[in-house]
């Protein structure tokens, strides 16, 4: 994430809050939270799916060996 120290945190948090405004913040981070754990549940998804076709491969008999 690169060199952050307080002060930049503070600042790119004062710029959010004039952006936004304060009754705007909490909306915004909830559909941030909400598109996180979409992305996450999406990513598992795939990632059980792999690993599930994987499984079957190795289960299946190849043609190779008969």
């Amino acid at each position: 994430m690169g060199n952050l120290g307080f002060q930049e945190i503070l600042l790119i948090a004062v710029v959010v809050l004039v952006l936004f405004g304060g009754r705007k913040i909490p909306e915004f981070m909830r559909g941030l939270g909400k598109g996180i754990r979409e992305f996450n549940d999406a990513k598992d998804n795939v990632k059980k799916e792999l690993e599930d076709g994987m499984k079957e491969k190795d289960k299946a008999p190849s043609a190779t060996q008969q």
